[in-house]
C-alpha cells in the first residue's frame, strides 16, 4: 500500500464549537528530560530546544530551577539559559521557591511555574508539605514574580486521581487552583498526572471550574496517557473552550515522583488529532517529527509516539545532522 505523501496528513474536516487555534505548551526540554536515568548534555538540550522552536512551537518550557538534589537531570539550568537566548519564543522555567526564581530572574526569566499539588498525599511526597503549607509557601514566590514582570503558571497535580488516595473530589480541584488564581497566578495547568482521566471526568471538572468563576481562558490541560486517554481528554477540553494543551515532544517523560505516571501526551500526535480538525498550531509536523527522532537518538531508545513511529521514515533527520 502506498501514501499519497511521504509525510501525508490527515484531511481537515472543523468540528463546531472548536477554538480555531491552539497553544501548544511544549514540555519535553523540561518535563520529559527530568524523567531520564540518564543526564542530557547540556549542548543537547539547548539544540533540542532550538529544534522545536524552529518547528514552531510558540511556548517551550526550558527547564527547573529546582535543587539538583531532587531532580540532577536539569542540575544544569544556570549553564543551559543562556544558551537559549534570541530565541523567538517564550521560555518558561519552573520555581520551586523563592531560592529557584532568584536564579531564574538572575538569568533574565520573565515566565515561571509553580507547582502545586490537589492531594495531600503528592503534597507531602513531592513537597514535603501539606497541600496549605504549600499554598502558603508559594504566594511570596508568585508575588515577587509579579512584581519583577513575570507572567506566571501554576500547575495543578493530581487533579483527576492520586496513586495514594484514589479518586480526588473535584471541588478538592476548584479550592486549590481558585487560591492560585488568588493569589496571583495569570494560568493553571490541570494535571491528570497518573493518566486515569476519561472525557466524562474531564468536562465535569472544567463545569465546575467555570461555575466558580475561572474560566477556560486561564486554564491549560495537561494529559498522561496511561490509559490511552490522552487525546480523548484533550478533545473534551477543547469542546469546552480551553485552547492551551500541554504536550511532550515525543512523548517524553512523565512524573519522577508519582508512582504508576507513564508519559506525557506526544506533541505529535496530538499536532495530528489538530490538524485533522482544522485547527491551527503554528507547528511543521514533519520538522517537529524530525526532533523528536533526533531527540530518540540521544536518547538511544525509540520514540513512545504513535505518530513518529508512523512518520518516522520519511522523517527521519539525515546523517549529516
Amino acid at each position: 500500500m502506498s501514501s499519497a505523501h511521504p509525510l501525508g496528513l490527515p484531511m481537515a474536516v472543523p468540528v463546531p464549537g472548536l477554538p480555531a487555534r491552539v497553544r501548544i505548551h511544549e514540555v519535553g526540554a523540561r518535563d520529559g528530560l527530568q524523567n531520564e536515568k540518564a543526564t542530557v548534555p547540556t549542548e543537547v538540550k539547548a539544540e533540542f530546544i532550538h529544534r522545536l522552536a524552529g518547528a514552531g512551537l510558540s511556548t517551550v518550557e526550558a527547564t527547573s530551577f529546582v535543587h539538583p538534589k531532587w531532580v540532577p537531570q536539569l542540575a544544569d539550568a544556570e549553564a543551559l539559559f543562556p544558551l537559549l537566548s534570541g530565541l523567538d519564543v517564550e521560555l518558561p522555567v519552573l520555581v520551586p521557591n523563592e531560592r529557584g526564581l532568584e536564579r531564574a530572574l538572575a538569568l533574565g526569566a520573565d515566565r515561571v511555574a509553580v507547582f502545586a499539588s490537589v492531594t495531600e498525599s503528592f503534597a507531602k511526597a513531592n513537597l514535603n508539605r501539606t497541600v496549605d503549607e504549600s499554598l502558603t509557601a508559594f504566594a511570596p514566590v508568585v508575588e515577587r514574580a509579579k512584581g519583577a514582570g513575570c507572567r506566571v503558571r501554576g500547575y495543578l497535580s493530581m487533579c483527576f486521581g492520586d496513586p495514594w488516595e484514589g479518586q480526588v473530589p473535584v471541588d478538592r480541584v476548584v479550592t486549590v487552583a481558585r487560591a492560585l488564581l488568588d493569589m496571583g497566578c495569570d494560568e493553571l495547568s490541570l494535571g491528570d498526572t497518573i493518566g486515569v482521566a476519561t472525557p466524562g471526568h474531564v468536562t465535569a471538572l472544567l463545569a465546575a471550574l467555570d461555575t466558580a468563576g475561572i474560566g477556560a481562558d486561564v486554564l491549560g490541560v495537561h494529559f498522561h496517557d496511561t490509559y490511552g486517554q490522552a487525546l480523548s481528554n484533550t478533545l473534551a477540553a477543547l469542546q469546552h473552550g480551553v485552547s492551551t494543551v500541554d504536550a511532550s515532544a515525543g512523548g517524553l517523560g512523565g512524573c519522577p515522583f508519582a508512582k504508576s505516571a507513564t508519559g506525557n501526551l506526544a506533541t505529535e500526535d496530538l499536532v495530528w488529532m489538530l490538524q485533522g480538525l482544522g485547527i491551527e498550531t503554528g507547528v511543521d509536523l514533519a520538522e517537529l517529527t524530525a526532533t523528536s527522532l533526533w531527540m530518540a537518538g540521544h536518547l538511544g531508545r525509540p520514540s513512545p509516539s504513535r505518530t513518529v513511529r508512523a512518520l518516522g521514515p520519511a522523517a527521519a533527520p539525515s546523517s549529516e545532522e
